[in-house]
């Protein structure tokens, strides 16, 4: 398998989001879940667009394109974030990162089977199975320590915490899937910097309606260490990551860009170790060594789908890189 630019930048990913879950318990800690989800994805959208307009990149979107542009944002962002974060109030954080890590490549590979954007290849799929065997083996003890619903959580909500993180996992499935057309025909960087603001403004409202603390939260008395994690998320999280996930679902197909979750949680294991002092057992070893296998399995390309039908208003055509290329002979919204 030659190494190319596509494997720097699933690398880059999986770095990056193998370390987010630092800022992101920094960030919780201080600040209600959802509203420092939806503001953070807000803002790095809002960066991001006006990032491109700088550039003279900033395309309009085809009217045709709207209906399944908005259908991306809220099942990517605002209904995926909103179902897992709510669900991880009932579970442990063991069980919710099985059941996020996990699902999320087996629905990348259902979904894009399913809607015509990912050939089925046995190996592909033998590869998303390892890497979930890995993920139980890695999280299973932690998840089984809980020994059930926690004392905080009756056994009715218990199950629904943990079904609203599958689908989650689901519903970030089917939006990158669905996303898979409409990048073929605009850079990653304007769908990201969209389908970002547009998510960020609906859970940065549904939390400002529903959630506990989140009025009180818009004081911006968050404390240095949130802010600071807040600042690394937009940065890196969505600036950096977002755009280049989305650049692989698109070149690589669902499933293989999906594999991050394999290699993501070896890598916060192995920060944990670095920055926390945190130790690894024989039997986490074994977890990550089977992950990775899983990872290396789905990577390997296959023979390329025929193409999936189009409804993207707009003619497909090359993509160099997540932010694409400024085209002065395109309107700009």
């Amino acid at each position: 398998m030659r190494f190319t630019r596509l494997h720097a930048l699933f690398a880059a990913v999986c770095l990056v989001w193998g370390t987010t879950w630092i800022a992101v318990k920094v960030g919780i800690a201080a600040v209600p879940p959802v509203f420092f989800v939806g503001v953070r994805f807000m803002v790095a959208g809002a960066i991001l667009l006006g990032f491109l307009r700088c550039r003279g990149s900033l395309e309009r979107i085809a009217r045709a394109d709207w209906p399944r542009l908005m259908t991306v944002t809220l099942l990517l962002i605002a209904v995926t974030h909103a179902f897992m974060f709510w669900g991880a109030q009932f579970v442990t954080s063991g069980l919710a990162a099985i059941l996020d890590l996990a699902f999320v490549p087996v629905a990348l590979l259902a979904m894009g089977a399913l809607l015509g954007e990912e050939r089925f290849s046995p190996a592909r799929a033998a590869g998303v199975a390892l890497g979930v065997v890995g993920i139980l083996v890695l999280f299973g003890p932690q998840a089984l320590a809980s020994n059930g619903p926690g004392k905080s959580a009756g056994t009715a909500m218990w199950l629904a915490g943990g079904g609203a993180i599958v689908l989650s996992a689901f519903t970030a499935g089917l939006g990158a899937v669905l996303a898979r057309p409409l990048l073929r025909a605009y850079p990653s960087a304007l769908v990201s910097g969209l389908i970002t603001l547009g998510g960020g403004v609906v859970l940065s409202a549904g939390a400002l309606a529903l959630e506990p603390g989140a009025v009180a939260a818009l004081s911006g008395r968050w404390g240095g260490a949130a802010w600071a994690s807040w600042g690394f998320l937009v940065l890196f999280g969505s600036l950096v990551a977002y755009p280049a996930y989305l650049l692989l679902v698109r070149e690589w197909g669902p499933s293989r860009a999906g594999s991050f979750a394999f290699v993501s949680p070896a890598i916060a294991v192995l920060l944990g170790v670095l920055v926390f002092g945190e130790t690894v057992t024989v039997t986490d070893a074994l977890g990550m060594a089977v992950m990775l296998s899983g990872a290396w399995l789905t990577l390997r390309p296959v023979e390329p789908a025929p193409a999936a039908l189009r409804v993207v208003a707009r003619p497909v055509r090359p993509q160099e890189s997540p932010y694409g290329s400024p085209n002065p002979h395109r309107p700009v919204s």
